[in-house]
């Protein structure tokens, strides 16, 4: 049997592919499958004899077959012994390109991919930042498995009859787009507009565009999908297109499109004096929280706690910007103004990550729920003092009594980030095995300049990493994390 599949590029004028069959064969049937990739075309299929030596051309017989239109459009037709086609295509509105696929194999039936009797994509599913589709099973699918996958394209101008036709709104844009139909087989550069995500076999490819963007996501074989990170109150199209990945060729289902739901106005949290909230802040959709404070004194005292990653903070009274910073650790502000004011707090987290916050307001500065903190929370290692089996370390303290609580842990060398990163600073002593605490104790100066402590940590191995910790804990029973310390023993004494 003969295949092949070709694409051309068609200029305003006509443009003409001859091929002929194999002569010594009997009669058989024969396919053509032509995908416009852009604009409308016409395109037509011509009977002719063979050129004599006298003939320059071919002498056409008849027309035997004509489309007008840009949808996918098959010719099925029965070879004789001496024939000679000629296929005719002519783009009327502007330059385009499309894509021809011949074959005589029109038994197997799965060279391209055949839709479900009912081809529609069904939206089961709208969110503010999601929308769930969900569509028939390709009989290719079910078939031959292995050699098929559906590939999903997102956007928010039109939807798309064809695969070929979308891979051409990316270029016409100054992309470069990627064959979508090898997503999960071949790699290939991306430049600084595209942007790949491999994640739970789901291969994403992300296209910057001028009116927004496109996505490309090949899943497999799976029938249903939640598109995720949608903006709210906008309107997406969606295409699925069923591809052999043996053939390259590719099949449209009939596309859908959907508006995701208005997000909501941001709640506010009201903060009450003294008491301490703990907020988890979404990092993916970088969601802003806002808090309201109305003062009942003339000075009060904002404290900050981040527990994990870094968290923008911004104060405003009566909408007056008066604070704005991000926050990593323990940060006050005391603010003076009038009785009955009101302060609004507006909190985001500044990784792509979830972060999480302690926040407390007080007018009571002498009944603080924090405790007293030193200039620094760093914790001071002496290289000079580190032996086989022990290390010493230092950090400051307070004027106030508090308990100090050390802790280690072993780590490999592959573990420092992680470790050191991932640490929860609003997390205390509580949270640690019995055996990985050293000893507590207490002390303070009144003289901040000698309020400072070292504590030297016997029993260790040589030539081994530990992380120390130190636990701080006030009168109120709040314990606040010092800085993380790596230190390795010395390997030889």
């Amino acid at each position: 049997w003969t295949i092949f599949k070709k694409t051309f590029y068609i200029f305003i004028h006509i443009f003409r592919y001859c091929f002929i069959l194999e002569e010594d064969r009997a009669p058989a049937p024969f396919t053509v499958t032509v995908t416009p990739c852009d604009v409308p075309i016409e395109w037509s299929n011509y009977d002719t004899l063979e050129a004599t030596k006298s003939q320059k051309i071919p002498k056409l017989v008849s027309m035997i077959f004509n489309y007008k239109g840009n949808s996918v459009e098959t010719y099925m037709g029965m070879s004789s012994y001496s024939a000679f086609y000629m296929l005719e295509f002519l783009s009327i509105e502007r330059d385009t390109h499309i894509t021809v696929y011949l074959t005589t194999d029109t038994t197997s039936g799965h060279l391209y991919p055949e839709l479900p009797i009912d081809p529609r994509i069904d939206v089961i599913g709208i969110g503010h930042a999601t929308v769930t589709l969900a569509w028939k099973h390709s009989p290719s699918v079910l078939q031959h498995k292995e050699n098929i996958q559906y590939c999903l394209l997102v956007n928010e101008k039109h939807n798309y009859k064809s695969l070929c036709a979308a891979e051409t709104a990316i270029r016409s844009s100054g992309m470069k787009s990627p064959p979508v139909l090898a997503l999960s087989l071949f790699p290939y550069l991306l430049d600084h507009q595209q942007v790949m995500i491999l994640s739970n076999s789901e291969l994403s490819i992300i296209n910057r565009v001028s009116n927004g963007e496109v996505r490309q996501i090949c899943m497999g074989t799976k029938n249903t999908y939640t598109v995720p990170n949608l903006r709210s109150s906008t309107q997406y199209y969606f295409d699925v297109f069923v591809v052999n990945l043996l053939t390259n060729a590719s099949a449209a289902y009939t596309g859908t499109f959907a508006r995701t739901l208005e997000e909501p106005e941001p709640k506010v949290i009201e903060l009450k004096d003294g008491k301490v909230i703990h907020l988890i802040l979404d990092g993916k959709k970088q969601k802003f929280y806002s808090l309201q404070y109305q003062a009942r004194h003339k000075t009060i005292q904002f404290t900050f706690q981040s527990c994990s990653g870094q968290v923008w903070v911004q104060i405003a009274r009566n909408g007056k910007v008066l604070a704005s910073e991000n926050i990593a650790g323990f940060r006050h502000f005391s603010l003076k103004g009038k009785l009955l004011d009101t302060y609004l707090v507006q909190l985001r987290s500044m990784d792509h990550t979830n972060s999480s916050v302690k926040v407390q307001v007080s007018s009571h500065f002498h009944k603080p729920f924090f405790p007293l903190l030193p200039e620094s929370l760093k914790i001071k290692s002496f290289s000079k003092l580190r032996t086989c089996n022990s290390v010493t370390i230092a950090w400051l303290g307070t004027q106030e009594q508090s308990k100090y609580c050390v802790y280690k842990k072993r780590i490999k060398e592959d573990q420092v980030w992680m470790a050191v990163r991932s640490a929860d600073r609003c997390s205390g002593p509580k949270s640690r095995h019995k055996s990985e605490k050293v000893l507590c104790k207490y002390f303070y100066d009144i003289n901040l300049r000698r309020a400072v402590t070292t504590q030297t940590i016997k029993g260790l191995e040589a030539g081994t990493l530990y992380l120390f910790d130190v636990y701080l804990t006030g009168p109120s029973g709040i314990p606040v994390k010092y800085h993380s310390k790596v230190v390795k023993t010395r390997k030889k004494c």
